[in-house]
């Protein structure tokens, strides 16, 4: 910290998946936070640190809270992944397994609000302002903090785009270059083999890694989450486009939420559910596979096509950010200290038609963040509507 009279504490945590660019964010907080005359923490493992801290000045904290330094933020800031780690844990919803060890014999019923402890803990660390950076589920808890009086600035953080409010969450763009990239590997053997290519993408409710994607010309043909699908018009144009390609192959991209006409629910791969009641997908890109080799030959002349089926799960997780991942979390981490230098709160940082802003943290939990079918997708030849791009935010179908 400078010499600058001592401004208070502000904390930092992340929640959910991982992706490039939070360590980034942490780094812009930190640095500009300190400079400004502020002390910084970093909770561990998302909402999992303040649940866990001992209230006791004697006690060891350093595996739930630690102290952020330039030297630890700047090595970190430019690398993937979250170097505070994090969790899914939700502190109104902890299961009685999950409880500190120090609060068992407090908290005995099967699922346990510990709220009250984390505003306890807040206050015995001398912490003013709280920045949670996280999708939805982890900033929802940040709204329910609010409520409660804590000094709240979001920044909003998924490679599936969803938050509301805001035109662009971190890690998105290196989802988008990521698939595309792994897309375009993938084709040369689908093009030596003469087969489908057909890719599963992250998306729980919402189908932005696999739109834009097909937008940017990465396949032929995407399901999403908000529209279910025909499988067999699906085979259809897949062999259409195939049969029509000098390369004989086809591209398909399938968002992990996608459900199609027989198949009423999502795939996952277990039942178990995390704090936030979601149970793990996957396996729909494997499904629809399946599904369209045994459609094929109605139309192909009554032969099989096969496929190649990939999941591109954490591969577009892992790794350093792209050039969009280190530049706007920079921006969002700045922009919260603008706010709390100003003494403002309740808000989530956000990027609206191309310029940073922030809106009401409650925009959070106020609706769900999907694509507008009828303006952008395309639901009888099942790809993006190419059309009225005049004014629209720089990832097209983003907006808030």
């Amino acid at each position: 910290m400078s010499n600058q009279t001592y401004r208070g504490t502000i904390a930092i945590l992340t929640g959910g998946g991982d992706v490039p660019g939070l360590n980034p964010a942490i780094r812009a907080i930190t640095i500009r936070a300190l400079r400004e005359g502020y002390r910084v923490l970093g909770f561990r493992r998302g909402w999992a640190g303040p649940i866990s801290i001992i209230r006791d000045k004697k006690a060891d904290n350093t595996p739930f809270v630690i102290e952020l330094t330039e030297e630890i933020v700047n090595r970190a800031g430019r690398t993937g992944g979250t170097f505070l780690h994090t969790s899914r844990t939700r502190p109104s919803h902890v299961k009685k397994d999950e409880i500190p060890e120090h609060l068992r014999q407090k908290y005995t019923s099967e699922l346990n609000d510990l709220t009250p402890e984390v505003l306890n803990n807040l206050e015995f660390l001398g912490i003013n302002y709280l920045i949670p950076i996280g999708g939805d589920d982890t900033l929802s808890y940040g709204v329910r903090l609010y409520s409660e009086g804590v000094k709240v600035v979001a920044i909003p953080k998924t490679m599936d785009n969803d938050v509301p409010g805001t035109d662009y969450c971190i890690g998105f763009s290196t989802c988008v270059t990521r698939t595309i990239s792994l897309v375009n590997n993938l084709r040369t053997s689908a093009g030596s083999h003469e087969r489908f290519l057909i890719i599963e993408v992250f998306g729980r409710y919402a189908g932005y890694t696999a739109l834009l994607p097909t937008m940017a010309g990465a396949a032929n043909r995407c399901v999403i989450p908000e529209f279910k699908f025909n499988i067999e018009h699906l085979a259809e144009l897949m062999v259409q486009d195939r049969n029509s390609s000098s390369s004989k192959y086809s591209v398909l991209l399938v968002s992990e939420g996608a459900t199609f006409t027989g198949i009423e629910d999502m795939q996952f791969t277990n039942q178990t559910t995390d704090a936030y009641g979601h149970k793990k997908l996957g396996g729909v890109g494997q499904t629809v596979a399946d599904k369209i080799k045994e459609l094929t030959p109605k139309f192909n002349n009554g032969h099989a096509i096969n496929y190649i089926s990939q999941n591109l799960g954490y591969m577009v997780r892992g790794g350093d950010p792209d050039a969009m991942d280190s530049i706007v979390p920079m921006a969002y981490g700045n922009l919260a200290l603008d706010l709390i230098l100003k003494g403002i709160h309740g808000r989530l940082i956000i990027l609206r038609n191309g310029r940073y802003d922030n809106a009401p943290l409650e925009v959070i939990t106020s609706s769900k963040k999907i694509i507008d079918i009828n303006q952008f997708y395309n639901t009888e030849r099942l790809r993006p509507q190419y059309n009225s791009f005049e004014m629209k935010p720089t990832f097209i179908m983003t907006g808030g």
